[in-house]
């Protein structure tokens, strides 16, 4: 067996705060007990973790990361990305569809679905809405949902057609699966990547207006009413895109979104000190809406911090601002982030910013994850909410395009642990 002793317990689901030590046999958590129950009750040959002064809350969940595989493993592949999860504190993530071939068929979702097997965490996996990512047509959502399939995604190429978008979420409801939406009009965006305006005159691009955000989500917050479809807009970066979702959301219950650490984290200028390593999609926005997303978080509008994991390789975010990639990693900092820029400064309590990182995420998916209770999984993260580290140039991940690196973070992972076994130890 393995005890967690004198560790303080955070549990959002039962909204649990309480000093306690607790008991894992094989993958279930078998006892929790007040502190002093590991002492009496451990067997000689039993593993104990000594938690006192750290914080024990469910396996952290993200809802959008991309792992590269197949077709770009030379950016990441699955085991570097659930390593990097490990490392975060996740133990649950769901890929995006996004792979080369996209995974809108069976053989490329099966071979993913047995490559998760063999992972230390829980990795999931979405497929396409429309096959590869066209936009026309329909994938046969009901076989890929039955070979695995947590939910559809096109993320990265908005859908621009309204009624494929419509007949999607239709299937999506007799499903009872999500749809994540990517909220980018590419109509009205002059370049991908940097918010239009004096930095991306600065740094010589056409850049990416708010609204190209905002049309497509007050379209997909309309749909998903209209056909009570669940859905997940998808890193949500313009304070006007939270206002919509928060007037949509008291229309009805199916509404989410998910903010980014580096959008609740970073302005614009993070492109002018950082360069490529800033670029995102959709890109990083004015104080004005970073603030906005803020009070989103704090009163529920958006309901899952998701990090969008996007790892490429040195060479090509070595590339001018037009030609390199978007997308930043965010795995192994995300937890410190939300930390240091949302509990820190009070802006949410941290079970307030755990239940965005578990049972809002579980719940989406209907997941048996991202909570502690007897009988419960054992997958359990534990960290030191006041530890200082610096965000260093080497991860897991096989990549390392993150802006955070020399920043000096709050809260750090210990411990990660997934189906009862230690995957990740600092």
């Amino acid at each position: 067996m393995l005890w967690i002793k004198n560790g303080r317990l955070v549990d959002p689901k039962s909204q649990t705060d309480k000093v306690c030590d607790i008991c894992i046999e094989r993958d279930r958590i078998a006892g929790i007990t007040p502190p002093g129950g590991a002492e009496q009750k451990h067997r000689e040959e039993d593993e104990i973790i000594d938690a006192a002064g750290m914080v024990v809350a469910p396996g952290l969940i993200d809802v959008h990361v991309h792992f590269r595989e197949p077709g770009f493993t030379y950016k990441e592949d699955v085991a570097t990305g659930a390593a990097a999860a490990a490392t975060g504190g996740y133990t649950t993530v769901i890929c995006m569809a996004n792979t080369k071939p996209v995974v809108d068929n069976e053989e490329t979702l099966t071979y993913l679905r047995e490559r998760a097997a063999e992972m230390p965490v829980h990795v999931l996996n979405t497929a396409a809405i429309t096959k590869n990512f066209g936009g026309t047509e329909l994938t046969d959502m009901i076989g890929l949902k039955a070979l695995g399939a947590v939910g559809f995604t096109d993320d990265g190429v908005p859908i621009k057609d309204t009624a494929v978008v419509m007949e999607a979420m239709k299937m999506a409801k007799a499903l009872d699966v999500p749809l994540s939406f990517h909220e980018e009009d590419p109509a009205l965006i002059g370049s991908f990547g940097v918010n239009q305006g004096p930095v991306s005159t600065a740094v010589g691009v056409a850049g990416a207006p708010a609204v190209a955000e905002d049309v497509l989500v007050a379209r997909d917050c309309a749909l998903a009413l209209s056909t009570g479809a669940s859905i997940d807009i998808q890193h949500i970066s313009s304070g006007t895109s939270v206002a919509i979702v928060r007037a949509m959301k008291a229309l009805g219950k199916n509404i989410h979104a998910e903010a980014t650490p580096q959008h609740f984290s970073l302005t614009e200028e993070a492109v002018l000190a950082r360069g490529t390593l800033a670029k995102v999609n959709p890109p990083i926005r004015t104080e004005e809406d970073r603030q906005a997303i803020i009070q989103g978080l704090m009163d529920d509008t958006i309901d899952f911090i998701a990090t969008d994991h996007a790892p490429h390789s040195a060479e090509e975010k070595a590339k001018d601002m037009k030609s390199a990639p978007s997308g930043m990693i965010g795995l192994e900092t995300a937890l410190a982030l939300g930390i240091t820029n949302l509990v820190k400064p009070e802006y949410l309590s941290l079970s307030h910013f755990l239940e965005k990182l578990t049972t809002n995420p579980a719940n989406l998916y209907h997941l048996d994850a991202g909570y502690v209770a007897v009988g419960g999984k054992a997958d359990l993260v534990v960290f030191d909410e006041n530890e200082t580290w610096t965000v260093g140039e080497h991860f897991k991940s096989k990549a390392s395009n993150s802006p955070f690196i020399g920043e000096t973070l709050q809260g750090k992972v210990k411990y990660t642990i997934c189906d009862g076994k230690i995957v990740y130890k600092d």
